[in-house]
């Protein structure tokens, strides 16, 4: 009987092939949202490096696009928690001009150290976000009435402490902050060695921890992404990762300004992924009142998300003062729409609950190459504001689609 068992065995047609086809799509089918933002990301790339003529990713014009998108990406992280937690920040670009009037005044008119006035400006920006989130959190106001008001408000306040000029120039050490790069403690000559060597420790590090990660998620039973697609995923992702380090190391290493992205990157992703506060955060977007019901501090969290808010429109705005190396009452102008576009762009969901800080980031570089490669075709920037304006109703309208068909 057993022997008559054993070949029927034999004559049944696999099922492996079938099951780790099912794995893949439903793999796919879940990460629809983040996998299609990554494409249209390449998309756009290979596009736009194609109709210059290859100048997109020429060397010098990758670190520019660093230095150009540098305080949007930053508003970018900020601007996710608070779409997550279902509100909207509108006034972002406001904010920004002003620390940066505020900063100018305190460095160049006062002569106050450049690490002083920036952790003064720093503070100032958390003043203004536990302003707002006080009146959003407990008072209930709107955060869409809320943050137009404070629009309006920094707007104006920015344009009385300038009295319609412009303060120029800002210390060295500040300027550094935005246009500076990192050193090259190997003194290479063409090449910039050690942005070479970063690029390799980082490779390695990052294929050290998806492996252990891997290995975890199996150990606890929990699902992992098909070996193949693990596989292809982190070979990809080593070979950008050089590739970049390489084009950074063809010009003048690393820009002070991207370590400045990647350590708020590391910390806002650790805050969301493995900090119970982090989950909170989405718990509120998913739904306000069952996190109440659950023990969640929603009005305190609400607050706090909107002081970091203000913490990171200063620093958006301390940079941006940095790269142009003045304040002015035009600056952040329409800050707060790229930046609330790169999270809808980069899987943010209108209806609060859903975004990632790398989907930002990610959100953020497709607006910033897309601004960047327009403006190497000489587009004008009537065509540049209408063709953003319809990627970001695909992104929202691709969003609602997307939820629709789920439920």
């Amino acid at each position: 009987m057993q022997t008559i068992m054993q070949k029927v065995d034999k004559n049944k047609p696999s099922s492996s092939g079938n099951s780790n086809g099912n794995m893949l799509g439903n793999f796919l089918k879940s990460n629809v949202r983040q996998y299609s933002m990554i494409i249209s990301l390449i998309f756009i790339m290979v596009l736009f490096q194609v109709l210059t003529d290859g100048l997109l990713l020429k060397p010098l014009n990758i670190t520019n696009l660093i230095l150009q998108n540098s305080y949007i990406l930053v508003l970018a992280i900020g601007m996710v928690l608070v779409i997550i937690t279902g509100h909207i920040d509108l006034s972002v670009g406001s904010i920004a001009a002003f620390v940066g009037a505020i900063s100018a005044i305190l460095m160049v008119n006062y002569e106050i150290p450049t690490v002083v006035a920036v952790v003064l400006s720093l503070a100032i920006g958390a003043l203004i976000g536990a302003w707002q989130g006080f009146w959003i959190a407990y008072v209930k106001v709107p955060a869409f009435i809320v943050t137009l008001a404070g629009m309006l408000l920094f707007r104006g306040l920015t344009m009385i402490v300038l009295e319609g000029k412009s303060i120029a120039p800002f210390p060295e050490s500040f300027q550094k902050m935005s246009t500076g790069f990192m050193p090259d403690v190997f003194g290479g000559s063409g090449l910039h060695v050690t942005t070479l060597i970063i690029g390799i420790v980082l490779s390695a590090l990052y294929v050290i921890g998806e492996i252990s990660n891997r290995k975890n998620q199996i150990k606890h039973s929990l699902d992992v992404q098909p070996k193949g697609v693990f596989l292809a995923k982190m070979a990809a992702t080593v070979v950008v990762l050089n590739l970049f380090t390489y084009s950074l190391a063809m010009y003048e290493g690393i820009p002070n300004i991207l370590i400045i992205l990647a350590l708020l990157i590391i910390v806002y992703r650790f805050f969301t992924n493995r900090m119970k506060a982090g989950r909170h955060v989405y718990a509120i977007g998913g739904n306000e009142k069952a996190a109440l019901l659950s023990g969640v501090k929603t009005k305190r969290v609400t607050f706090w998300v909107f002081v970091n808010m203000g913490v990171l429109s200063a620093l958006s705005g301390l940079l941006f003062a940095a790269r142009l190396n003045a304040a002015t009452p035009k600056a952040g102008n329409l800050f707060e729409l790229d930046a609330i576009a790169a999270c809808f762009i980069g899987g943010a969901s209108a209806y609060g609950g859903i975004g990632t800080v790398p989907g930002a980031i990610i959100g953020g570089l497709v607006m910033g190459i897309m601004n960047n490669g327009m403006s190497l075709l000489g587009l004008g920037i009537d065509w540049q504001q209408g063709i953003k304006g319809l990627v970001l109703l695909a992104a929202v309208a691709f969003d609602i689609y997307n939820k629709n068909k789920a439920s």
